[in-house]
């Protein structure tokens, strides 16, 4: 094995030359653990952890490093299979979500992605909307998105259920895809180029361990049936690995995500539902709040059904959130929030005050 067979390019080592001069080995984190970390080297895998001075350095739980990072470490002096963690080379893509359980915390769930492909099963956890997010945080990723309808043989619908997900798509290619049967995930394989990295995300239960299994032409990752009765999964996938399969592409596979609230992605959601985006700059006040305005255009669009409520409603619940996610990171955009409602505020005070006068 080579650096290049993990992924290292000549961009990688002009970005790593600080730390060459330093006496450090580049290696990838393939393996993410509590407090530890799997760093991968064409030599060998250390478990490694992070040094007090980078710790003390990293401002934020994002920073840390993350399953696909390229990071610099020191291997312990004797000891052929631990390391230390100097720092995180700055990544190319990250797919990230607010943290679940957590208050305003961005999650990396994977670094430095090529491809990646958001699992859906055609069963009864399949689920539009949901794809749809997914589909915001894979635009905010930076890599490549394309949706992967799995388990086509429990279905009579795959043809129906892909012609809606293709209506939420636009240009994101989508693959319909049976991991139990023998050939059904060949059409995967245009993306599964040597030396590159794909993610598999989605939730519990769609299949994402049997389709790398399958692709990787072995029982690499343990996999459990779902419940029948929901469709549910049972989080067989426990942690983030990254896997090297035979023919050389390098495969991330992730924890089943029961929630996603995409981290920070207000241009990917205006991407993702670039129809209600069209719709809305065709309203006659910049302003509008789509409810009793003259001159709107979604609620013709509502009235006459050309645009779903429930696709609306998932819109405008992605957009309070990633409305809520920039306030709080960026302070101007909170303040001037605040200066927006307290003038709202003043003026609907000064109408109560008109009326009481009229009265």
């Amino acid at each position: 094995m080579t650096l290049a067979d993990l992924g290292w390019t000549d961009e990688w080592a002009t970005a790593f030359a600080p730390h060459t001069a330093a006496g450090r080995q580049p290696a990838r984190v393939t393996l993410q653990l509590k407090g530890f970390w799997e760093t991968t080297t064409p030599d060998t895998a250390r478990l490694a952890q992070c040094t007090g001075k980078f710790l003390s350095e990293t401002a934020a739980i994002a920073d840390m490093p993350a399953v696909g990072d390229w990071v610099a470490i020191e291997p312990l002096p004797g000891d052929d299979t631990r390391a230390l963690i100097h720092a995180v080379l700055p990544r190319r893509t990250k797919f990230s979500r607010k943290a679940a359980g957590e208050r305003d915390v961005e999650q990396v769930v994977a670094a430095n992605i090529d491809t990646v492909f958001l699992v859906s099963s055609l069963d009864a956890n399949f689920n539009l909307r949901r794809i749809e997010r997914y589909l915001a945080a894979a635009r905010a990723s930076g890599a490549q998105p394309v949706i992967v309808l799995n388990k086509s043989d429990l279905t009579r619908e795959a043809a129906a259920l892909r012609a809606e997900v293709a209506a939420i798509a636009r240009d994101v290619p989508i693959v319909v895809t049976s991991a139990l049967k023998r050939g059904g995930v060949k059409p995967l394989r245009a993306w599964l180029q040597p030396r590159t990295t794909v993610a598999f995300l989605g939730s519990s239960g769609v299949g994402k361990s049997t389709l790398i299994n399958e692709l990787v032409g072995e029982e690499v990752l343990f996999t459990q049936e779902v419940r029948d009765i929901d469709g549910k999964g049972r989080h067989t996938t426990t942690q983030r690995e990254l896997i090297l399969s035979p023919e050389g592409v390098l495969i991330i596979d992730t924890p089943g995500m029961r929630e996603l609230q995409p981290w920070q992605a207000d241009e990917a959601v205006d991407d993702v539902f670039a129809d209600i985006r069209d719709l809305t700059l065709r309203c006659k006040f910049t302003d509008c709040s789509h409810t009793t305005e003259p001159g709107c255009a979604i609620a013709p669009a509502l009235a006459d059904g050309s645009l779903e409520l429930s696709r609306w409603q998932s819109y405008q619940r992605l957009q309070r959130e990633t409305a809520f996610e920039i306030r709080r990171v960026d302070r101007r955009a909170s303040q001037k929030h605040k200066t927006e409602w307290k003038k709202i505020t003043k003026q609907l005070r000064q109408r109560v005050q008109e009326k009481r006068g009229e009265d």
